[in-house]
């Protein structure tokens, strides 16, 4: 298939990706109510890895879409990595992309960080994400347009306003990154991080996601504010 979306999984008792037929290889995957059909529900022991997220990794432009119902890990217990997109090359946390949520979160305020290409959007004091980890079916997107080098996070339907620089800024040695390169990807990898799809053990502070999650969409473009909208409001 030729369109924008490049991954998908309802995980409709099934880690298959419909875009491409792609079988995940999961670990203590169990499938719970969603917010349409079934979920993944996660836990310390479970992950989904893939050999690919399809030919994602082409992208220039992107948008991750995902549904999660979830609340706080406990103090101690590690950053709870939701995806991960590995790479094969010589960077300790072995990722392309992640996005990680922390052990300092609570059910009013979610501790999270976003990786993209070795920078670090961190969603933590002033800028902890509101009201999400209560454990109901929040809507999440992240979309980076190639011709702002702007990323853009949304919730349930709404990007979040008021951000630093710093959370919005995408940059490659100082300039606005542009067109993104993604480097030597292996694999993908739901509820973990990328070493598990590397044959690699992970560092101590990187824990598997105890949440659920549904309709898990990766596009190859930065979609726009009304198509993310309309993915929230349709339960896509």
């Amino acid at each position: 298939p030729g369109g924008v979306l490049k991954f998908y999984t309802a995980f409709e008792n099934t880690d298959m990706d419909s875009i491409r037929i792609t079988l995940g290889n999961s670990t203590n995957a169990t499938y719970v109510d969603g917010i349409r059909g079934k979920a993944y529900k996660g836990s310390s022991s479970s992950y989904i890895k893939y050999p690919a997220a399809n030919d994602f990794a082409k992208s220039t432009s992107f948008t991750v879409s995902f549904w999660m119902k979830k609340t706080p890990q406990a103090p101690g217990s590690g950053a709870e990595f939701v995806f991960a997109l590995p790479t094969t090359t010589d960077i300790w946390h072995k990722s392309e992309m992640f996005f990680i949520i922390e052990d300092a979160s609570t059910t009013d305020f979610m501790v999270a960080k976003f990786l993209l290409q070795d920078q670090w959007f961190e969603f933590t004091n002033t800028n902890r994400i509101p009201n999400i980890l209560n454990d109901q079916w929040h809507h999440m997107a992240f979309t980076y347009d190639e011709a702002t080098s702007k990323l853009t996070t949304y919730v349930d339907g709404n990007a979040l306003t008021g951000l630093p620089p710093n959370l919005t800024d995408v940059k490659n040695a100082g300039a606005p990154r542009g067109k993104l390169s993604f480097k030597n990807v292996s694999g993908f990898v739901i509820g973990g991080p990328s070493h598990l799809a590397l044959n690699a053990t992970p560092d101590g502070w990187m824990a598997k996601y105890t949440g659920a999650l549904d309709q898990f969409r990766l596009y190859s473009k930065a979609l726009s504010a009304t198509e993310v909208a309309a993915i929230f409001n349709a339960k896509q």
